[in-house]
């Protein structure tokens, strides 16, 4: 079986796990090195629908963000929660972790998950942004670390030393969630 798809694809083929799994979408500034990471985790799904938005889920869910700001970002001033559209995630400053990267690419990752009940959307992607489900194993922990590492490294540019760090720290606070809303389903 494989580990992770297309969320909208696995969507389309009714492949999309009613008892849970895991989203993480990338949204990439076209612009910048700017990128924002959505982590997902959901459980107790009681519907799944396609919108002109993206795919809405009627489920609980635990997000956490992750922003990687390369060194030229115009506003790193502004608190995260404050930020434009694109930008935005729903931390401020102190509810995050930062790591300063070789090349100094600020990266924040969430301290504490967002808790949802009821229902989220999941943002269809433009460009090159993209939406992942990824599929419960024993080993999602691992499977989750090495892709933030290549991603991280690949698309939005953090050296390979930085992108370990930030993708065991994102590690440490998904395994929080990769938990708790499993044990509800």
């Amino acid at each position: 079986m494989e580990v992770s798809k297309n969320l909208f694809d696995a969507y389309h083929n009714n492949e999309l796990p009613s008892e849970g799994g895991y989203v993480v979408s990338a949204f990439f500034d076209e612009e910048s090195a700017y990128t924002r990471y959505d982590a997902i985790s959901y459980a107790n799904v009681k519907d799944m629908y396609e919108t002109q938005e993206g795919l809405t889920f009627q489920a609980d869910g635990a997000k956490i963000f992750m922003l990687v700001e390369p060194p030229n970002y115009a506003a790193k001033h502004i608190e995260p929660a404050h930020r434009d559209h694109r930008h935005k995630i729903p931390y401020r400053f102190k509810e995050l972790d930062l790591f300063v990267s070789a090349r100094e690419h600020r990266i924040y990752i969430a301290k504490e998950p967002v808790m949802t009940y009821g229902h989220f959307t999941v943002l269809r992607p433009t460009g090159s942004d993209f939406s992942l489900i990824f599929y419960r194993t024993p080993q999602i922990l691992d499977v989750f670390e090495t892709f933030f590492v290549e991603s991280l490294r690949k698309e939005a540019g953090v050296p390979l030393r930085d992108a370990r760090t930030s993708a065991n720290a994102f590690r440490k606070v998904f395994s929080k969630i990769v938990g708790e809303l499993s044990g509800r389903s």
